[in-house]
């Protein structure tokens, strides 16, 4: 699938970059659930044509600089984390661990640069949002969408002499501290997070907007919760929208979750997806993607949530269509 080419000079189908190549050496029964990015590409290698999947590059120790403190990088590349740290990030250090975070960062730096020139793309793994800047946690290493925004920042004022300003849209039913922290005081990347409020973690990090949900909360309570949240955004971003999106589509807000608490139907879920991309599209604001969290009770309902949010934003690629080259210029501030 990797190349195929239209003759506008798109390829025909979403780009999608996965890194399940590089494997976590997990104890027995650890309850992370890392095959499920093995299952979502080979799901999409059965159906040849829905994706242009690609392996991601690994991201270079100056790229995740930009957001990581110098003696965090050393302590994750050079295998120098603390028994503490390695228990506050859920994983004990290898190699692969460290290989397979850099991949998992260049794999959102990709979709973020192939977002910026055909409208919409994905990183089939990433969301991790609970790295902070020094450590991580929750399962997160590198925090992938802090690295690809402040990186395609840095590339597109150096090729256009202007701000890309940035919105995250965090859908993980986990609220996304890390990220939060990176950013604050910062004007050019607007955070908003809607999740949990009794879930993990117990001390959250103040998003430039952050929605609570109790639980047990369903379809229509989230949904309209969502859209009102996203009218907001729009209303405070006014004249200075964003020229780029970054959107955590986590699983886990599904009511068949282990650890989500909340009770979205799969069909919520994708309605959920199709709110946000349908949202941007009208707005014309490129997207990447990534699949965040999701851990549920059967692997095959968490495959299944992310295979409809894989499919929702394919068919919104297919809608950006021949206004491409054009749409770029105009999504910009």
């Amino acid at each position: 699938m990797t190349g195929w080419v239209s003759q506008s000079g798109y390829g025909v189908a979403m780009l999608a970059f996965h890194s399940d190549a590089h494997s976590l050496a997990l104890p027995p029964q650890h309850p992370f659930p890392q095959s499920k990015y093995r299952l979502l590409r080979e799901h999409f290698e059965a159906q040849p044509g829905l994706l242009r999947m690609q392996a991601a590059p690994a991201a270079s120790e100056a790229e995740l600089a930009l957001v990581h403190t110098p003696d965090y990088l050393d302590a994750v590349l050079l295998g120098r984390l603390s028994a503490a740290a390695q228990r506050e990030i859920g994983f004990p250090w290898s190699a692969q661990m460290a290989l397979r975070s850099r991949h998992s960062v260049g794999a959102s730096i990709a979709a973020a640069r192939a977002a910026l020139q055909e409208g919409v793309a994905a990183n089939m793994a990433g969301g991790t949002h609970h790295a902070f800047a020094d450590r991580g946690s929750g399962y997160c290493v590198f925090n992938d969408v802090a690295v690809a925004a402040r990186l395609l920042q840095a590339e597109w004022h150096r090729r256009h002499r202007q701000l890309l300003r940035v919105l995250v849209i965090d859908l993980d039913v986990h609220q996304g501290n890390g990220t939060a922290a990176i950013f604050q005081g910062d004007p050019s990347v607007f955070t908003f997070s809607m999740h949990g409020a009794k879930n993990f973690p117990a001390r959250k990090e103040a998003s430039d907007m952050d929605v609570e949900l109790a639980d047990g909360c369903g379809d229509g309570e989230y949904l309209a919760a969502l859209e009102a949240a996203l009218d907001r955004i729009w209303t405070l971003q006014g004249q200075t929208p964003p020229g780029l999106v970054f959107y955590l589509a986590g699983a886990d807000p599904h009511e068949g979750d282990r650890l989500g608490r909340l009770k979205l139907t799969t069909a919520g879920m994708l309605a959920r997806d199709r709110l946000v991309l349908d949202a941007l599209h009208a707005r014309r604001i490129p997207v990447a993607l990534s699949m965040a969290g999701g851990y549920g009770h059967d692997i095959a309902t968490t495959l299944a949530c992310q295979v409809n949010t894989l499919n929702a934003a394919a068919q919104s690629w297919q809608q950006w269509g021949e206004s491409r080259p054009s749409a770029m210029q105009e999504s910009q501030p």
